[in-house]
């Protein structure tokens, strides 16, 4: 069974992480980090990330299995990504287990995948972002598209989602591919 990591963190758009575990956890073996600034956005937004079939692990937890490169799993996503959880892993600074995580995932050249959910974007965040993006990370910003005629927020939030499974490598079913005009 694939086993995957899933950071949450301080940005607005929980609703993405709660739609991501939902799907993944169907799928696969799951471990959550939720940062507690998350914690109180989902609160404020009114999303529970509680109750999915995952193992979830506190942020001060730097003793946790997956923080260690010998813990194996397939690959990593953080969503949404805060900007400053992006510019504490281009830095390599690890102060929590997300950050620490992800470190190990790019140490590892496992997959890792950054959901920044930011606008507009300086030029700090564009350096990040490239400089993760050269370091072997996947950096997406959570930007739905309308060419599948969304009729609903749950359509919008379904299209962002499948395409971050479809960069984890994970098959579903959820959302409308393309198929030209």
């Amino acid at each position: 069974m694939k086993k995957y990591v899933v950071g949450v963190t301080g940005a607005s758009g929980i609703i993405y992480a709660k739609r991501l575990l939902e799907v993944l956890t169907g799928y696969a073996e799951v471990h959550v980090i939720i940062s507690d600034t998350a914690k109180k956005i989902a609160e404020y937004e009114l999303v529970d990330l509680s109750g999915f079939n995952a193992t979830y692990h506190d942020e001060n937890d730097m003793f946790a299995g997956i923080a260690s490169g010998s813990f194996r799993y397939d690959g990593m996503i953080i969503i949404p990504c805060s900007m400053k959880t992006l510019a504490a892993i281009n830095a390599g600074f690890s102060n929590n287990l997300i950050t620490r995580a992800a470190d190990v995932c790019l140490k590892e050249g496992r997959r890792c995948i950054l959901m920044a959910r930011e606008m507009p974007l300086s030029n700090i965040h564009l350096k990040n972002m490239l400089s993760l993006n050269e370091a072997g990370a996947t950096v997406m910003v959570i930007s739905p598209g309308f060419y599948h005629r969304p009729k609903t927020i749950d359509d919008l939030v379904d299209m962002v989602v499948a395409r971050a499974l479809d960069h984890l490598g994970v098959e579903h079913d959820i959302g409308e591919r393309w198929s030209g005009y």
